[in-house]
């Protein structure tokens, strides 16, 4: 587990309590699972970088490419959020504990088996 302290602690301790969690509550083994963000639902508000204690998230801008593949009315709400989005730099670190996807407001992140994900 990450050394880092929770920047909120409610709020790990909120998304720990929900009955929906999905995931091995931190049990499977590191690279078995793999959070998958959808960048058109993401607001980049960072929930998800709070409460993962492994160091999986990282807040960034959308690259322009990936923007402007978008339709038309996600890429405006995009824009109202400063086209930020959740990138999983470290998704091999996963321990599948389920605190990112309850903790998302946007429903954006699901926990997806590595062996089923595509080559990034």
């Amino acid at each position: 587990m990450s050394s880092r302290r929770s920047k909120a602690p409610e709020k790990v301790k909120r998304a720990a309590a929900r009955p929906d969690r999905p995931g091995a509550e931190c049990k499977a083994p590191a690279g078995q699972f793999r959070p998958k963000v959808d960048a058109q639902r993401c607001e980049g508000k960072g929930d998800c970088e709070v409460v993962c204690p492994y160091d999986v998230f990282e807040i960034g801008r959308l690259p322009d490419d990936t923007f402007r593949s978008m339709p038309l009315l996600i890429r405006l709400k995009l824009s109202l959020h400063g086209r930020k989005t959740a990138f999983t730099p470290l998704a091999e670190a996963c321990r599948a504990c389920g605190l990112c996807v309850v903790a998302c407001p946007e429903k954006a992140i699901v926990l997806i088996e590595a062996e089923s994900a595509p080559a990034a």
